[in-house]
């Protein structure tokens, strides 16, 4: 099968998660992307599991690229990055909105000669504005949108937000970027023309919270009890997923109290909803009767949307997602980690992660003589620092 992105080239200026998530995904496309990394490396080069001073962290979210170094601040670097992008299509960036402007690779002066650049700019509150220049990690990001607060209120009895450790607003905003540029591709591909994108991960964590915005102009009554969340088992907890008249009717035969489908407290959605904290405590009356596994079985054979908790290693090991090949194997200097392919696959596009994760600095001398420099002019290069080599 093709590969959708083959014959398009990225300029990667970006670090961490959202920006490498984004190329990530277009490598694993077939696209070529090129990682332009200071000196130091992206900060997630030492970001745990480390082994031979190689993480596994940085190399999920970075294999099948190729990586570079340049010292930004010197102006060869600056003649490097216009070479490359005489045969580049897409450049992406993660900067604080001006310091591209600073080095001279800014959209408007890039475009003037080159109209057919497509520059992908993510940031945290956007390229303009108020709060542009305001550093942004996606902890204060959750906390800045409202995420934080919202979700605690689905925890009753809670007085203090949760403490971060899964970068939301970095996933979603790098998968926006992604569907973002493939736009992009598609009207250029119509006009011949590029264009800049401007996303933030302000507003990708505000369009998670779709009810949320609704209720925050009208007054809704909340719910007696949140309407998604654990259900007690003899051994541990199950989630059933009660979103349609149809999986609560599942629900009582499964807990085998059809007589709620008449009972005043449950039978239309709404008095449903002020009374699910009483349908959760008559539920688990059954439920707690029963092994999590047993009382998964009686969903299962309902239809009742639902699941037991699970670790991402028992997740891993599950046989969905070997059918699906789910993961890949990537090789680099501490040896081999799996690392999850996409979650979308195609009928005639072949989709996967590359197989590597490259070193700081590996393919900086291979991608100059591709670009035409010669290996004295690489040399000469590196003895200023422009460069550095792995």
């Amino acid at each position: 099968m093709t590969r959708a992105l083959q014959d398009i080239r990225v300029l990667d200026f970006t670090t961490t998660i959202a920006g490498p998530h984004c190329t990530r995904l277009m490598a694993d496309l077939g696209a070529t992307v090129i990682k332009i990394e200071a000196a130091d490396g992206d900060l997630l080069r030492s970001r745990p599991p480390l082994r031979n001073g190689a993480s596994t962290t940085y190399g999920q979210l970075n294999a099948g690229k190729q990586s570079i170094v340049l010292d930004l601040k010197q102006p060869a670097a600056k003649d490097i990055v216009l070479r490359l992008l005489d045969t580049s299509d897409i450049l992406v960036e993660n900067f604080r909105p001006g310091v591209m402007q600073r080095f001279g690779l800014d959209y408007t002066t890039l475009a003037a000669t080159r109209p057919g650049l497509i520059y992908c700019s993510i940031s945290g509150y956007g390229q303009t504005g108020p709060s542009a220049g305001l550093a942004a990690y996606a902890p204060a990001v959750h906390a800045a949108s409202g995420f934080d607060l919202a979700h605690m209120s689905y925890q009753p009895g809670r007085d203090r937000p949760d403490n971060c450790g899964i970068y939301v607003a970095d996933y979603f905003t790098g998968t926006y970027a992604f569907g973002a540029i493939a736009t992009a591709l598609a009207h250029r591909h119509a006009t011949g023309r590029g264009q800049s994108i401007d996303v933030t991960m302000l507003e990708t964590m505000l369009s998670m919270l779709g009810p949320e915005v609704q209720m925050a102009q009208f007054d809704v009554e909340p719910p007696g009890r949140p309407m998604f969340g654990p259900v007690k088992t003899r051994d541990g907890f199950i989630m059933p997923a009660i979103a349609s008249e149809r999986s609560f009717q599942g629900l009582c035969r499964a807990a085998g109290r059809e007589n709620w489908l008449t009972d005043g407290r449950f039978a239309i959605y709404g008095d449903r909803r002020r009374n699910w904290g009483h349908l959760v405590d008559e539920l688990e009356l059954w439920s707690v009767t029963v092994t999590t596994a047993e009382c998964q079985a009686a969903f299962d054979r309902e239809g009742v949307p639902s699941s037991p908790y699970r670790t991402v290693r028992e997740m891993m090991d599950d046989a969905q997602l070997s059918h699906r090949r789910a993961f890949a194997t990537v090789e680099d200097a501490g040896g081999s980690f799996k690392v999850l392919n996409p979650p979308f696959r195609f009928s005639e596009i072949d989709v996967g992660v590359g197989g590597y994760a490259s070193a700081l600095g590996e393919n900086t001398r291979s991608v100059l003589v591709a670009a035409g420099y010669t290996d004295a002019e690489i040399d000469a290069l590196a003895a200023t620092g422009t460069i550095t080599e792995g």
